[in-house]
């Protein structure tokens, strides 16, 4: 199916890896203008040519940003339109909070997770939602987590403030969405990523199961009976940046190969 994404200018923050490197290779291949960030300067250069040589885009434009900080979240979205003029897509996605239980975790511990998971999606939106109402198109796109309906156990933090993104992509929708922007979220669920690796370490260390033991325990919920793909993620990212998409708007889709059984 022809999207077309060609020249389409998007933004996908924390994409030296993961699931941000797997969108970004995706949108890549499409032939979007790319902007990719990371907290790490030598990994997201290494990332950006990683995804020129993939996928022959030389669209692809690198920025050291921490989306914790506000100042660097302002000026990725200042490097980002210097380069390209606009920013049509936000991938929006970051990385992992930090782990524990509630016990665990201290107020320093949640101040920084609601920058890193909310407040940097609300400082990204309110510099990007500008532009895209003068052009009268937009894709604005929320990667969250399956957490959003099924807590996971010592993720409190992502269990918790994930949830705000949620509401978030949901008012936007109903303020946007007659200005030609749609805002959607993506609940992915267990996709094969170094978070997968992180947490199942920590189940072999509270449980002495072997870490290898401890990732096939988290797919005995998955019907799919396997991991996804970080390019899967992007698939779906894709198809809700293209106009074949532009009615569905407001909601919040699963990609977790059947681990959440709840109907909504």
């Amino acid at each position: 199916m022809e999207l077309g994404l060609k020249d389409k200018v998007a933004l996908v923050p924390a994409s030296s890896k993961g699931i941000g490197l797997g969108v970004a290779k995706v949108l890549a291949a499409e032939s979007c203008k790319l902007v990719i960030s990371s907290r790490d300067q030598d990994s997201i250069s290494t990332a950006r040519d990683a995804i020129v040589k993939e996928t022959g885009n030389k669209n692809v434009f690198s920025v050291r940003a921490d989306l914790a900080v506000k100042t660097d979240v302002d000026l990725l979205v200042e490097q980002t339109t210097r380069k390209f003029g606009t920013i049509d897509i936000l991938a929006y996605n970051t990385g992992p909070p930090k782990p524990g239980t509630f016990a665990d975790l201290n107020d320093a511990d949640w101040e920084q997770g609601v920058k890193l998971l909310l407040m940097s999606a609300v400082w990204l939106t309110k510099r990007i939602v500008p532009g895209m109402v003068q052009k009268k198109w937009g894709r604005l796109i929320y990667i969250t987590s399956s957490t959003l309906r099924q807590p996971v156990p010592n993720l409190v933090l992502s269990n918790t403030v994930r949830l705000s993104l949620a509401g978030l992509s949901k008012s936007l929708a109903l303020e946007y969405g007659s200005k030609g922007i749609t805002s959607n979220g993506i609940m992915q669920g267990h996709i094969l990523t170094d978070r997968q690796r992180q947490v199942a370490k920590d189940i072999s260390s509270r449980s002495g199961k072997s870490v290898d033991e401890a990732m096939k325990q988290m797919l005995q919920d998955v019907p799919a009976g396997r991991y996804g793909s970080s390019e899967e993620v992007g698939y779906l990212v894709a198809f809700l940046a293209s106009d074949r998409a532009s009615y569905i708007n407001g909601t919040m889709l699963a990609i977790d190969g059947g681990l959440v059984r709840s109907v909504f």
